[in-house]
């Protein structure tokens, strides 16, 4: 095996620092989530449960209406992901790939949208949201999300088909193949990384997004999943316990999600960059 000098066995064990540091909530989380709410205020930072309450998971997956709320989550994201990737990959499409006259001023201008926040819209949404009458419906979610991600996404999209020759398309073009065919079977495989990278990146951030939904969603059947953790807040006390299970239980999916296509975004965003 080769010898590590000194400097990389620093680096070695600083980036074990970090990592640590960043699992330490997770495993904390996780371990507050089986103790009864009675125990949780202490002095210990972390204090193994010696009984372990495994009830906190089955409250909170009943009471706190996970398999709703989930649904309708699911139902916003997979509506939201499928539009970026689809006016992303267009509007990328349109202004590196195609000659028209307003194209960069197009594409500028679509970037504009990565220095607005997306909370500062709040005001403005909800007053063109009630006149359209999508407030407490899931467009009013979808939209914004959209909206929201697309810069990025055209971005990403821009890197990956800079690096595309032109020999195919125009072999197409000269083949008598329309813009649809030449979009779904030449360019869309060619830059597959891309899709995976940009709808695994906006279902992260759409997945936990709880400011909009709680403005934007009143009742019950519509509301989305992190509206499960604050269901047991009371007036007076909360059951923090039970919190801290649902928390648990809304984090695993984008967790699992991360871990099983880090290789994949990484390496997406990585080409993107590079090749762009």
């Amino acid at each position: 095996m080769k010898k590590l000098s000194i400097g990389q066995i620093i680096i070695f064990f600083f980036l074990i620092l970090i990592a640590l540091a960043q699992l330490f909530p997770l495993f904390w989380l996780f371990n507050y989530s089986l103790q009864k709410s009675s125990n949780l205020f202490g002095p210990k930072l972390l204090d193994i449960p010696v009984d372990p309450q495994w009830g906190n998971y089955a409250k909170a997956w009943i009471n706190g209406r996970i398999a709703q709320y989930l649904t309708n989550s699911v139902i916003v994201v997979a509506a939201s992901i499928f539009f970026i990737l689809l006016f992303s990959f267009t509007i990328a499409y349109a202004c590196s790939r195609m000659q028209w006259k307003l194209r960069k001023v197009v594409y500028n201008f679509v970037l504009l949208g990565m220095v607005i926040p997306i909370h500062t819209t709040l005001l403005p949404n909800f007053i063109w949201f009630s006149k359209f009458g999508l407030i407490d419906t899931h467009m009013s979610l979808i939209i914004p999300y959209t909206a929201f991600f697309l810069a990025f996404s055209v971005l990403m999209f821009t890197g990956f088909l800079h690096s595309l020759p032109f020999a195919m398309e125009e072999s197409a073009y000269l083949d008598g193949a329309g813009l649809g065919t030449i979009l779904l079977k030449i360019v869309a495989p060619m830059v597959k990384p891309g899709f995976v990278t940009v709808g695994i990146m906006a279902f992260l951030n759409s997945w936990n997004e709880f400011i909009m939904a709680n403005t934007y969603l009143a009742s019950e059947t519509k509301r989305t999943l992190p509206f499960s953790i604050i269901r047991f807040e009371g007036e007076y006390a909360s059951d923090y316990a039970v919190q801290f299970a649902c928390m648990v239980i809304v984090a695993v999916i984008p967790i699992a999600l991360y871990f099983i296509f880090s290789k994949r975004i990484i390496a997406g965003v990585t080409a993107g960059s590079v090749k762009g």
